[in-house]
């Protein structure tokens, strides 16, 4: 990579502060390494939950997905989802902060593959891999 890390990261904390769907299900960067990140996203009643008063199944893949293809950025590549599968072990509760970590465990040239962990107050909520093709770099 031409650009260091540091300066990668700096790119991707500035662009993922302003995107939309980020923004909309207030997801935040916690940390970010190579290969690596964490994200935090409130539960809230108004915005996150279903029917039944509890985390929606498609706010907590969102989730996920987002967490895996930053992951997979950290490396300085763009990608786009190919293929994603999701357990949902938990249910989060309206006032809960959870966590998502996405670890990339394949870092091809052309594919990439990466997993995902939300744990909540309560533990493990979800487990999710995903499959991303490789579009190009972040930064040349």
């Amino acid at each position: 990579m031409e650009h260091g890390f540091a300066e990668l990261k700096q790119h991707l904390l500035k662009i993922y502060k302003h995107n939309p769907f980020v923004c909309l299900l207030e997801m935040t960067i916690e940390d970010l390494a190579e290969g690596m990140v964490e994200f935090s996203m409130p539960v809230r009643e108004d915005k996150h939950t279903n029917l039944f008063s509890m985390a929606h199944g498609g706010a907590i893949a969102s989730l996920a997905d987002t967490a895996m293809g930053v992951s997979c950025a950290t490396l300085n590549k763009r990608m786009v989802t190919l293929d994603m599968n999701i357990n949902f072990i938990k249910s989060a509760k309206p006032g809960e902060t959870v966590r998502a970590t996405g670890r990339v465990i394949h870092n091809g040239s052309k594919t990439m593959v990466a997993e995902c962990e939300i744990r909540g107050e309560e533990g493990l909520l979800a487990k999710a891999r995903g499959t991303f093709f490789v579009t190009g770099k972040f930064l040349e």
